[in-house]
């Protein structure tokens, strides 16, 4: 079967190591973390992963870790491949690569802080662990496993991976078979990924396989609820979601079998939702999901209408729901949807495969495209995976200087396309293609210091810059150039790191309390409470606390309420133009009431500018308790600093060495659900 345990093709690895002399030079060094603490403690509650003396890592750590598991793959890709490898040449790439990430003017996605130079990938080869996202097509092949694509989006999101699929599976007349329940088979799941995975796959292949045996399962290889995860961190859940979710497909399979019915939409999303739903439950970390359906079909757009659909209410949340839209197509229906909830999303399908850059001449180089990401900054074909890095322009004192970063941030994107998944679909496509994401974020501070020319010149002269570092490492790596390079991704926690507001979004007040929620037997409460900060028990939430951090975004900066819908699409439309060649992903909020009759028309000039977008109305302030933003006033940002000391997080110990924090329960960035 697809997913049984099997050898990971692993780079032969020959290790790298930074100099010591090198990074002693950084271990006294005060880390630059932003917004008065809150970029440390997202650190230490989220990347910060535990050394064999039982101390956390600290920052250099953590970028020593990195850096050096980046230049491992490289060096034993080079080696494998007899490319050669330049030993001095290399360790000044890895030590620039280093000062540029430990000062935060780039950064690795977050599970490339987590994962990369880990035993995740230098003992187990787990290099899809590496990526931010995928998509998949529910389009099954002739002679394929109905159940492909539905596993391929639960192993990939085990992996912490986000995962966008299409509903063309419901096109295809597909009819759901009863299994033979005189000639049972029962399969005994093991205590693995591999093993929910493949349980899941033999269940819904016994419903459309002709006289396939219907499955029975034995769960007692499963470790008990409470038990750490080894290497991806966390507690087991138990086998209690998987039963839940063995239990949900049979619910929704079986009713369409004795009918004689064939798989629809409903039954698609179904199915993915449920997937998600149970990898979350099952203490995974965070993931997210986003469904593209028909701009015109009921049934497809009225899934999150729960007075409909309230059998949907406990997993529908699950995903972002968005349409193929269609350019030239009356967006009268979906317009009025998006003013009642933000939803659906539109994806123009047709701009994403004929254009780069909004800006250039049609090139049609993806054709082959199908979909996107949950955030939707990157085009995908079925099964690609792709790796993104956030550069911070606003760190930068000149243009030559973001370049020498751009040029970091590339080759560490372009050496996660070196390790091949354990999926052979995801191989072909990604090593074809080598699609990587270089974004920037804090744009919204960059044009209040620097004005929207100079951003212009910094994303044409960036954009060239990026294609000739591209040409120059795709040749000495010996793999083909990247068919897109640069995206525009929302952010969520990497930018909290850096002290920078989420992508191209503008923040909702200069002065705020950002809050976060950790385990309220961390051992980062007691420097915290030491500091000043105000804790509080989360509503809720039993054994979880919520640190109010007081936040200032800059001076200058307008807000959301300054900035109306027009101007945020035409933002949006400039970085598609002068930055992005995949996408740029943007939420744009907006007053339904005064700006909700608009939307309609917006759409009818930006579809011939974009690739894709989202909206959300906007929410009254304290819409609900401890929101994970809320505007204060500046009396009241000065008086809440005034409390606070510098943190000191060096000493600790982690007490729950294992155990993961809750997600906040929110996106970060209003774009992306995610699976909570």
């Amino acid at each position: 079967s697809d997913y049984e345990r099997k050898p990971l093709s692993r780079i032969p690895t020959d290790s790298f190591r930074l100099e010591d002399g090198f990074v002693d030079r950084f271990k006294d060094k005060k880390a630059p973390f932003g917004f008065n603490g809150l970029g440390e403690l997202v650190y230490y509650r989220t990347y910060s992963r535990i050394k064999s003396d039982g101390t956390n890592e600290r920052w250099h750590d953590t970028v020593q870790r990195v850096v050096e598991g980046t230049f491992s793959m490289q060096k034993g890709w080079m080696q494998s491949q007899e490319l050669g490898w330049d030993e001095a040449k290399t360790q000044a790439q890895a030590q620039e690569m280093f000062e540029r990430i430990f000062n935060f003017k780039f950064l690795p996605p977050g599970r490339g802080l987590w994962a990369m130079g880990s035993n995740l990938t230098e003992e187990r080869g787990l290099y899809a662990a590496l990526n931010n996202c995928a998509f998949v097509s529910t389009s099954i092949p002739e002679g394929c496993n109905v159940s492909k694509p539905f596993c391929f989006l639960m192993d990939a999101s085990m992996l912490g991976v986000g995962v966008g699929f299409d509903t063309a599976a419901a096109s295809q007349g597909i009819k759901v078979l009863e299994p033979d329940e005189f000639n049972r088979s029962t399969y005994v799941v093991p205590d693995s990924r591999e093993g929910w995975v493949e349980a899941v796959g033999l269940l819904i292949d016994s419903y459309f396989q002709h006289g396939a045996s219907a499955m029975d399962f034995d769960f007692s290889q499963i470790r008990p609820k409470g038990t750490p995860i080894k290497g991806f961190g966390g507690i087991a859940s138990g086998s209690g979601v998987l039963e839940s979710l063995i239990e949900d497909i049979r619910s929704i399979l079986q009713p369409l079998a004795k009918n004689g019915k064939s798989l629809g939409i409903s039954t698609v999303v179904d199915l993915m939702n449920l997937i998600g739903k149970c990898v979350v439950a099952g203490n995974v970390r965070r993931t997210a999901e986003i469904a593209f359906g028909p701009p015109r079909d009921d049934e497809y757009l009225n899934l999150k209408n729960y007075e409909e659909n309230p059998q949907r209410l406990p997993h529908g949340w699950a995903s972002n729901n968005s349409v193929y839209a269609e350019v030239g197509m009356d967006y009268t229906d979906v317009c009025e949807r998006i003013n009642d909830n933000g939803e659906p999303g539109l994806a123009w399908l047709e701009n994403m495969r004929k254009y780069g850059r909004m800006g250039d001449p049609p090139d049609s180089k993806d054709q082959r495209a199908m979909g996107g990401n949950p955030c939707l900054e990157q085009t995908l074909e079925s099964f690609e995976l792709c790796c993104l890095v956030e550069t911070f322009p606003t760190n930068h004192e000149s243009l030559e200087d973001f370049k020498a970063t751009l040029e970091s941030a590339l080759l560490y994107a372009k050496t996660v396309t070196l390790g091949h998944t354990h999926w052979p679909e995801a191989n072909r496509v990604m090593s074809r293609n080598r699609r990587i994401g270089c974004s920037m974020t804090g744009i919204a501070q960059f044009i209040t210091k620097n004005g929207l020319d100079e951003l212009k010149t910094w994303c044409e002269e960036g954009y060239a810059h990026v294609r000739e570092c591209d040409r120059k490492y795709a040749e000495s790596l010996g793999v083909p150039g990247s068919i897109k390079l640069t995206s525009m991704k929302p952010s969520g926690t990497v930018s909290l790191l850096a002290g920078a507001t989420p992508g191209m979004h503008y923040p909702e007040s200069r002065y705020y309390l950002r809050r976060v929620r950790i385990p309220g037997n961390s051992d980062l409460l007691e420097p915290l409470e030491a500091a000043g900060y105000d804790i509080e028990d989360a509503i809720g939430q039993e054994g979880t606390k919520v640190v109010s951090i007081p936040v200032d975004a800059g001076e200058g900066i307008r807000t959301t309420k300054e900035v109306s819908m027009w101007e945020q699409l035409s933002l949006a439309a400039f970085l598609q133009r002068h930055w992005a060649d995949n996408q740029v992903s943007c939420t744009v909020t907006f007053d339904p009431e005064t700006e909700g009759p608009h939307l309609k028309h917006a759409l009818d000039y930006f579809q011939y500018q974009l690739k894709g977008i989202s909206f959300l109305p906007k929410l009254p302030a304290g819409a609900y308790p401890q929101m994970p933003y809320e505007a204060i006033a500046e009396e009241d940002y000065k008086k809440a600093i005034t409390k606070i000391s510098s943190l000191d997080f060096s000493t600790k110990k982690d007490n729950q060495p294992e155990r993961l924090p809750p997600p906040d329960l929110y996106c970060d960035t209003g774009n992306c659900t995610p699976l909570k």
